[in-house]
């Protein structure tokens, strides 16, 4: 039985694909199988593997609207153990037709539900919003929600209205749904604002900030361009040698997890 994580932040532009990509691809190189689920119409998280975008492919949009067989759309990426639910444009348009579905939020758990004996771990990519896209990422997310947060200002703007929609949907969708680790991303040590984004970040959510700190790197940003994540691209660069450290201390909570709850 798989792991579900999602990967939420409605202010864009934090680190969030570049966060669940090389997460994922971190997770696969250390044998587990991995599943990236890519919720955001932007595709980005599916170009940023190699995969091209376009809307001749099958994508998450096909599956929930029209209830194409999930096995059908999974696509593999070039590296071993790592497969994509790729997403396309057209699912900019899913949430308007999702509306007239009966249990609208819970169709992506429903997906999901189907391929969990399949992967040890399901990553889910949402959009920078709280639409309805992102109500079925967190729905789905039984193993909790990841909030990237960038070191920049107004980093935690907004974040209440974030933890206030988890809250809703905890409440009433999902109660297994809560933070299971906030990610500080685009750090920059040379700045008094990074430094002050830290401490109010750590402040926040003192047992749910992740130690490891990804720092603002060139080899970061240039990656997707290239259609790889940060371990086939520049696995030495210090964005490559944070993203291990992050994945490492990632797999030692979910092992927490899973001993404090007696799973898996």
């Amino acid at each position: 039985m798989a792991f579900i994580f999602a990967f939420a932040n409605q202010k864009g532009g934090v680190g969030k694909t570049t966060s669940v990509v090389n997460i994922a691809a971190f997770l696969s190189a250390r044998q587990a199988r991995v599943l990236l689920v890519d919720a955001d119409p932007q595709a980005n998280a599916t170009s940023s593997l190699g995969l091209a975008s376009g809307d001749d492919r099958l994508s998450l949009y096909d599956v929930i609207i029209n209830q194409t067989d999930v096995f059908r759309v999974i696509q593999p990426t070039s590296r071993k153990n790592l497969d994509v639910l790729p997403s396309a444009a057209a699912l900019a348009g899913a949430e308007v037709e999702m509306i007239q579905v009966i249990a609208r939020e819970q169709l992506l758990k429903k997906v999901l539900g189907r391929v969990t004996e399949q992967y040890n771990f399901i990553l889910i990519d949402t959009p920078p919003s709280l639409g309805l896209l992102t109500i079925n990422a967190l729905s789905a997310a039984k193993d909790g929600v990841i909030i990237p947060v960038q070191c920049e200002y107004l980093a935690l703007e907004g974040l209440s209205q974030l933890i206030n929609t988890i809250n809703l949907v905890q409440t009433n969708i999902n109660p297994d749904l809560h933070i299971a680790g906030v990610i500080l991303t685009m750090y920059d040590k040379r700045t008094n604002l990074s430094t002050q984004v830290l401490q109010e970040v750590k402040t926040h959510f003192p047992e749910r900030a992740f130690n490891t700190i990804i720092p603002r790197n060139v080899r970061l940003s240039e990656a997707p361009s290239f259609g790889q994540d940060i371990l086939a691209y520049a696995p030495e660069s210090i964005g490559g040698r944070a993203y291990r450290a992050l994945a490492e201390e990632f797999l030692v909570r979910v092992r927490h997890q899973v001993h404090l709850t007696g799973e898996g």
